[in-house]
């Protein structure tokens, strides 16, 4: 039996207050007109954690909330900091981790990502942990082992109990936000591997359980051939997430190939 995909969209760093309302509102009108098994999760900027989590609270809402980091550390003297209790005591359900921006640009290390796995996990929220390989990596045939040594050190790590509760997402960074995609083969035959690693760490259920995302200039007009693949269980959206329509367009793609594999 396949399981329902799933739909995050990763805002970054953009919107303004009204604009992240009007965006938030725009969506939950247009799901209202669904009946979707596609589960769909909004990660605005942490300012704006209260407008997603406000809607998702409400009894007949289609998405949940979802935030684009947390602190490795608990609650205490860390200025500027947001720790995983705070978000769980606003109700926030998934919060991404070890993106490639918060690794490239602000110099999260491996070690780092499994902390905040850790603290998110014993708040009950869910990790969406992510990992990739640079265009070098591609080009000279590592991504896999880059992945890899990715999985095991924050992956490899955590308890199979631990392990039930994350989700994986792929980023090349080749493709995020340059317009470049990887082909649905590429997505296919990555995501497939990164599976075969929870497998062989974790067993076969856990492996096949584990959702595992494709992100990287995923968009409305590439979605379904990219989640039709059998190995995508859904995608991180980023530009193409704070565009109702687009966004729209991309969860109707994911509920199709849902209903298709």
């Amino acid at each position: 039996m396949s399981k329902s995909k799933i739909v995050i969209g990763n805002w970054k760093m953009n919107k303004s207050f009204d604009e992240a309302e009007d965006l938030i509102t725009t969506i939950e009108e247009s799901l209202a007109d669904y009946q979707l098994e596609t589960e769909v999760v909004l990660c605005p900027p942490a300012i704006y954690a209260e407008l997603v989590t406000d809607h998702a609270s409400l009894e007949d809402s289609r998405f949940y909330a979802g935030l684009q980091n947390v602190s490795e550390y608990d609650n205490g003297a860390y200025t500027g900091e947001v720790s995983a209790s705070m978000l769980a005591s606003m109700d926030v359900d998934f919060c991404i981790v070890g993106h490639s921006e918060r690794r490239k640009y602000f110099g999260e290390t491996d070690t780092v990502v499994l902390k905040k796995m850790r603290q998110l996990l014993d708040q009950q929220l869910i990790p969406v942990m992510c990992c990739g390989e640079i265009l070098e990596d591609r080009k000279s045939g590592r991504h896999q082992d880059v992945v890899k040594a990715q999985i095991e050190a924050t992956l490899y790590e955590l308890t199979p109990e631990q392990m039930e509760r994350t989700m994986v997402a792929y980023e090349p960074v080749w493709a995020i936000g340059t317009g470049e995609t990887a082909t649905p083969a590429q997505a296919q035959e990555m995501l497939a591997f990164i599976r075969s690693l929870i497998e062989k760490k974790f067993g076969t259920e856990v492996a096949y359980n584990t959702y595992i995302l494709y992100g990287g200039s995923c968009n409305a007009a590439n979605a379904l051939s990219i989640f039709s693949q059998p190995d995508v269980d859904g995608g991180l959206i980023g530009g193409a997430s704070l565009k109702a329509d687009e966004f729209i367009k991309i969860i109707e793609a994911a509920e199709t190939a849902g209903k298709d594999n």
